[in-house]
């Protein structure tokens, strides 16, 4: 069954869903989840989201502040900081449910938000269980892959120019999330992007291909994984493409080492937006089983 949900974040309201096991019983394990940059919920995480339910967790799914049916503005921009703040809010709203467990919660993340719930699970011990998604581990590292060195300086100046002219009180810049033409600059480069993005329209109407200028600002200076190894005794999985370009593989796999125990590594064989897809069934049972075992057959022992 599934319900819509609304709850306040940094005086913000965001919206998603509740889904919740078939049974009059209570007590059950939750999962709380978000999508990518640019992402929103209809963008295939209700998939997700049914595999887990199906599995008997309780579901929470919802937008990002600034992002499809969630409050906030600057719209379309994202904040990893508020959006990691999203993440621990949602657990505050679970713990409200009257039929979940308020122990036996988990983070789902995936890309952009796949480095939120590292982080978050590293800070916030009412996190029982985190599954990462191929995440961004380092923000300054994965710009590096993205933008040609020659382009960095007007890439600099521009975030400055943006900056000054907002506190005029003006308009802030944007640009595309995803493009088809190699010239254009857009956040997630690549034919593979545009084509996963723009072929969902017809089922998730409210995403819209643009950010603002300073959501690249900040993608610039977000760092989760400094505190990858603070996550643990909290269990990870991480799930990790081999030919990833957007979340680097390597930069992905120097994080999970850094990762320490409880941990597992599932490596998929694709790139960036193939586990949405085409590795679907791969990747919703891996976190499944991942989830299930530490929040589900853990408690039974």
């Amino acid at each position: 069954m599934r319900t819509d949900i609304e709850f306040l974040s940094e005086g913000r309201t965001l919206r998603g869903w509740l889904y919740r096991p078939e049974g009059e019983k209570g007590g059950y394990p939750a999962i709380v989840m978000a999508h990518g940059l640019s992402g929103v919920k209809e963008q295939y995480l209700d998939r997700y989201a049914e595999v887990f339910v199906s599995a008997g967790f309780g579901v929470i799914l919802y937008d990002h502040v600034n992002f499809g049916a969630s409050d906030g503005v600057s719209r379309q921009e994202a904040d990893p900081v508020l959006q990691r703040r999203g993440y621990r809010d949602a657990i505050s709203f679970a713990q409200t449910v009257s039929w979940i467990d308020p122990q036996r919660i988990g983070l789902w993340g995936t890309s952009y938000s796949g480095g939120h719930v590292l982080e978050v699970a590293a800070l916030d011990r009412r996190v029982r269980c985190v599954v990462s998604q191929v995440p961004t581990v380092s923000g300054y590292r994965s710009s590096q892959r993205r933008v040609r060195s020659d382009l960095v300086p007007s890439l600099l100046s521009g975030f400055a120019t943006d900056r000054a002219a907002r506190f005029q009180g003006k308009t802030p810049a944007v640009f595309p999330a995803v493009s088809d033409r190699p010239e254009v600059v857009c956040a997630m480069g690549g034919a593979d992007a545009y084509a996963f993005f723009t072929g969902t329209r017809s089922f998730a109407p409210t995403w819209r291909n643009e950010l603002t200028l300073r959501s690249a600002e900040l993608a610039r200076e977000n760092e989760p994984g400094i505190h990858i190894a603070r996550i643990s005794p909290t269990p990870l999985l991480m799930i990790v493409a081999d030919q990833d370009i957007l979340t680097a593989t390597d930069i992905c796999l120097e994080g999970y080492q850094s990762a320490l125990p409880p941990k597992k590594l599932h490596m998929i064989h694709g790139g960036h937006f193939d586990p949405y897809v085409r590795c679907f069934e791969e990747t919703s049972q891996a976190a499944r089983d991942w989830f299930t075992e530490h929040l589900i057959d853990d408690a039974i022992h």
